[in-house]
């Protein structure tokens, strides 16, 4: 077992969350699998944000979606994760999300996810997430700028209070060549 056990858990967590008519954000597209994902959770009556800055990324997800039948409710968007809050109506609300860190499989090795605009993103999605709702980061951290990003993940995400956050670490510590892991965050339903 490697990635694929935790890509498993990260599906295990969004379907403890989603339900139809929820709302859902993909802030790394990729090739659209977790998009397509997203979207059957949700059903027809829910939606679906699917970010990523490439456009490989975009119409890979595209032509998923459609060979899916489920494109009619995903809203792909060319832009940065970074940008979430200004394309997701303010009044919305985010039952679950899901970060992909690292590089597109298959492009360019270059164009990365960055500190800065992840955790910009993974802000902006925390102050939508309704109580209950989760945000998984499955975080690819072997390429160079990976291990910045882990660390800066890590930093914030081990200091949110306990009282309003399940902050969980998922991922396997005996496999060389730098394994993915999870860092998910769940907002307390027990707030006030």
């Amino acid at each position: 077992m490697n990635s694929p056990g935790v890509l498993a858990f990260t599906r295990t967590l969004l379907s403890s969350c989603l339900k139809a008519g929820d709302t859902a954000v993909d802030a790394t597209v990729g090739n659209g699998h977790d998009t397509a994902f997203l979207a059957e959770l949700v059903g027809p009556s829910g939606e679906v944000y699917g970010f990523d800055i490439q456009q490989q990324a975009i119409e890979a997800a595209h032509v998923r979606l459609q060979e899916a039948g489920t494109l009619d409710h995903v809203r792909l968007i060319q832009d940065g994760h970074e940008t979430i809050p200004d394309y997701l109506p303010v009044a919305k609300s985010v039952q679950g999300a899901v970060f992909n860190l690292g590089y597109l499989p298959g492009a360019d090795k270059s164009v990365i996810t960055l500190p800065d605009t992840t955790l910009t993103a993974l802000k902006a999605l925390m102050k939508r997430l309704t109580k209950g709702g989760i945000i998984v980061l499955v975080v690819y951290h072997g390429h160079p700028g990976g291990a910045n990003e882990r660390d800066a993940l890590r930093h914030f995400t081990q200091r949110l209070p306990q009282s309003s956050w399940h902050v969980l670490e998922y991922g396997f510590t005996n496999q060389i060549n730098h394994p993915p892991f999870i860092i998910a965050l769940e907002k307390k339903r027990n707030l006030s």
